[in-house]
C-alpha cells in the first residue's frame, strides 16, 4: 500500500518545494538581459494559465504541445498543464518539420505552444489541419491571425479564478495518471512516444533527491533542453528543494553565464566538459612564465586524481591556494560544488580532472523510460568510469548476454499506439530492457556500450566502440569521433576535427597534411591502449562539423550512428577498398 504521506503526483512535489521560497523561482535570459520570476508571480501565472488552458477546453488527459527554447514560462505552463491532469508533450527546438507532423498526429494533440515566429516558421504548415488539433498559442504574443497568445490565456484565467477559485483542485489529479508524452529523438528509427505517469517521475525525484549531496538555497543553470526527460526532472527536483533555475536559451554563452548565475550545481552532457577540459589544458600549455608553469604543474595534480582514494596532500593544498580556487572563481563563479553527467559515457581523465579541481563530479545513467535516472554516483564511494549505484526502490540486473534490466516505480507505462514495441522491451514480471551492455561491481554500475552498437568484424571478434570514441575526443584536436567495421577486417573511424583547436595549434591556414600528421599521433596513442582488433587501422577526415541542424546530433549532443554511417558512406567505404 502506498505511503499517503508521500505526493505521488508532480503538482504535490512543487507545491511542497514553492513554500521553501521567499524570493525568485526562476529566471529566463533572454537577448542578454536576465527576467526574474519570484514566488509569488510564480505561483500566481500558473494557476491562471492553468484556468485559461481550461477555458479553452482542456481537460484531463488532453495533449498539449509545448515548442519552446527553456524558459520560465516553459515550466509555468507544463506546471499548468499538469494540475489540470493534461499531458504535456514537448517538442525539441530542432525538431524537423516531418517528425513534428508525426507527433501532432501520433500524440492526438489537441493544442500547439510555440515561443516564437522563428520556430512557428519551421513547424508544418498545416498544424491546424490536423484533425484533433483545436487551436495554437503564441508562448511571446500572437505572431500570426489565428493564434492566440499566452498573455490572453492568462487574462482568461484570471477572469475565471474569480468566478470559480477552486476550479484547479478539481481536476483531482492521481499518480497513475497520464504526465507527459516524451517522443525519443531516437538516434535510430521513428521517434517513440514514451508514457510517463505522474507517480513515475514523482518517485524519479525522490530518490534523486536522496543522493544528490547539495541543499538549498543557491542557484541552479539549466542549458539542456526541457524537452528531454532528464533536465525536465531534474528542474522538478530543483523546484521541490528550492532552488532558484536560471534558464539559458542556448549553451552557446556558457561560459559567461556560469560566471554570471554563480550555480551550485550543473547537469550537463559529457561533451561540455570535455571541451572545457581541453580548454584549459590548451590555455595551460600556451601560458607562458611563472603563471604558466604553475598552471601545468597544478592541472597536472588534477589530471592524476584518484576518485576512489582522494588525498589531499601539501602540494594538492598549495595547487588548490594558488590555482584551482581561483579556477572555481572566476570560470565557475566561485559557488559551484558539483556536476552531474549523463547521456553518454564522461571520460574517466576528465572526471578525475573536475574532481581534482575540488568540484564534485560524477555520472548518472538513464533512458526517457526510466523517468529517467537509474543511476546516480554515490559522492561517499566514487569510482572512476562509474555510473553510480541504484537509486531507491530501483532494481538492477544483468542479463545473460550482458544487457542491463531495471525495474522500479520509474518504469514507463510503455509506448504510445505500440503494444508490441512496448511488450519487446518490459517483460511479465516487470523488467524493462534498456539495451544496454554493463556489468556491476561492488554495487557500482559500469556501462560498456549499446547492445546494438555493438558489432562484430569479419575475423569473429566483437568490438564496442564507445569506450574507443571516447578515448579519441578526450583529445583537444577530435570533436567527434565515430568507429566504423561491422563485418569488415578490421576498426576505422571517421574524424570530425574541432575547428577551435585546430587554429590554436596550427594557424588558421592549417593544411589537412599538418592536420591528419597530428591525428596521426592521437589515434596511434589510443591504439596503444587497446587490444590489436579494437585498434583503428584507418580513419577519414570528415570536413563539416556534426550537428543538430544537419542531423547527425541529437539534441543532447549525441551522434546519430544510424545517420552518420548513412551520410558519410562514400567515407566508409573508401577505408577498405584497398
Amino acid at each position: 500500500m502506498r505511503d499517503s504521506s508521500v505526493p505521488n503526483t508532480i503538482g504535490a512535489i512543487v507545491d511542497q518545494g514553492l513554500s521553501k521560497y521567499s524570493g525568485t523561482v526562476c529566471a529566463t535570459k533572454r537577448e542578454g538581459v536576465w527576467i526574474s520570476t519570484n514566488v509569488e508571480d510564480f505561483i500566481e501565472q500558473m494557476h491562471a494559465c492553468a484556468a485559461g488552458l481550461f477555458e479553452l477546453g482542456i481537460r484531463k488527459g488532453d495533449r498539449v504541445a509545448i515548442h519552446s527554447e527553456n524558459s520560465t514560462e516553459w515550466v509555468i505552463l507544463d506546471q499548468a498543464l499538469l494540475r489540470l491532469g493534461a499531458v504535456t508533450v514537448p517538442i525539441y527546438t530542432t525538431q524537423p518539420k516531418n517528425q513534428i507532423a508525426y507527433i501532432a498526429r501520433d500524440a492526438r494533440i489537441r493544442g500547439y505552444i510555440v515561443s516564437t515566429a522563428e520556430l512557428f516558421a519551421e513547424c508544418p504548415d498545416d498544424l491546424m489541419a490536423i484533425p484533433s488539433m483545436q487551436w495554437i498559442m503564441g508562448l511571446r504574443g500572437a505572431f500570426s491571425d489565428d493564434m492566440i497568445s499566452l498573455q490572453e490565456v492568462m487574462d482568461s484565467g484570471r477572469a475565471r479564478l474569480k468566478q470559480d477559485p477552486e476550479l484547479i483542485q478539481q481536476a483531482q489529479v492521481e499518480g497513475d495518471d497520464l504526465a507527459t508524452l516524451v517522443y525519443t529523438s531516437g538516434t535510430t528509427g521513428k521517434p517513440k512516444g514514451v508514457m510517463l505517469s505522474h507517480a513515475n517521475i514523482a518517485s524519479n525525484v525522490l530518490a534523486t533527491a536522496d543522493r544528490l549531496p547539495f541543499s538549498p538555497p543557491g542557484r541552479m543553470l539549466s542549458y539542456l533542453p526541457l524537452s528531454h526527460s532528464f533536465e525536465r526532472m531534474v528542474s522538478i527536483f530543483y523546484l521541490s528543494l528550492g532552488f532558484e533555475i536560471h534558464f539559458v536559451e542556448s549553451f552557446l554563452e556558457i561560459r559567461e553565464d556560469l560566471a554570471v548565475v554563480r550555480p551550485k550545481h550543473l547537469t550537463t552532457v559529457p561533451r561540455l566538459l570535455e571541451k572545457i577540459h581541453a580548454g584549459m589544458m590548451q590555455k595551460a600549455q600556451e601560458a607562458g612564465g611563472v603563471k604558466g608553469t604553475l598552471a601545468r604543474w597544478a592541472f597536472g595534480l588534477a589530471s592524476q586524481y584518484d576518485v576512489a582514494n582522494p588525498k589531499m596532500g601539501g602540494s594538492y593544498k598549495l595547487a588548490d591556494k594558488l590555482i584551482f580556487s581561483k579556477v572555481r572563481e572566476g570560470f565557475f563563479g566561485g559557488c559551484i560544488e558539483g556536476m552531474t553527467s549523463g547521456g553518454a559515457a564522461l571520460s574517466p581523465k576528465v572526471e578525475a580532472f573536475f574532481n581534482g579541481l575540488g568540484i564534485l563530479c560524477g555520472q548518472g545513467y538513464g533512458l526517457t523510460e526510466t523517468s529517467p535516472v537509474v543511476t546516480v554516483y554515490d559522492h561517499t564511494n566514487m569510482r572512476p568510469g562509474t555510473v553510480g549505484t541504484a537509486i531507491r526502490d530501483v532494481e538492477i540486473r544483468i542479463a545473460d548476454d550482458g544487457e542491463i534490466l531495471v525495474r522500479g516505480p520509474n518504469i514507463m507505462q510503455g509506448y504510445y499506439n505500440m503494444p508490441e514495441e512496448t511488450a519487446s522491451v518490459i517483460t511479465e514480471e516487470g523488467w524493462f530492457h534498456t539495451g544496454d551492455i554493463g556489468k556491476i561491481e561492488d554495487g557500482q554500475l559500469y556501462i560498456t556500450d549499446r547492445k546494438k552498437q555493438l558489432f562484430k568484424l569479419s575475423t569473429g571478434k566483437y568490438v564496442a566502440p564507445s569506450p574507443i570514441e571516447v578515448a579519441l575526443i578526450s583529445h583537444p584536436l577530435i570533436e567527434h569521433a565515430v568507429v566504423v567495421g561491422s563485418e569488415r577486417k578490421f576498426c576505422g573511424a571517421l574524424l570530425v576535427a574541432d575547428p577551435a583547436a585546430i587554429r590554436q595549434q596550427f594557424g588558421a591556414e592549417a593544411s589537412e597534411q599538418h592536420i591528419r600528421g597530428a591525428l596521426d599521433e592521437v589515434v596511434a596513442s589510443v591504439n596503444s591502449t587497446l587490444p590489436a582488433w579494437e585498434q583503428i587501422k584507418k580513419y577519414n577526415l570528415v570536413n563539416k562539423p556534426f550537428s543538430i541542424a544537419t542531423g547527425e546530433l541529437t539534441p543532447t549532443l549525441k551522434v546519430k550512428r544510424r545517420v552518420v554511417s548513412e551520410k558519410y558512406r562514400h567515407l566508409i567505404d573508401n577505408l577498405y577498398e584497398s
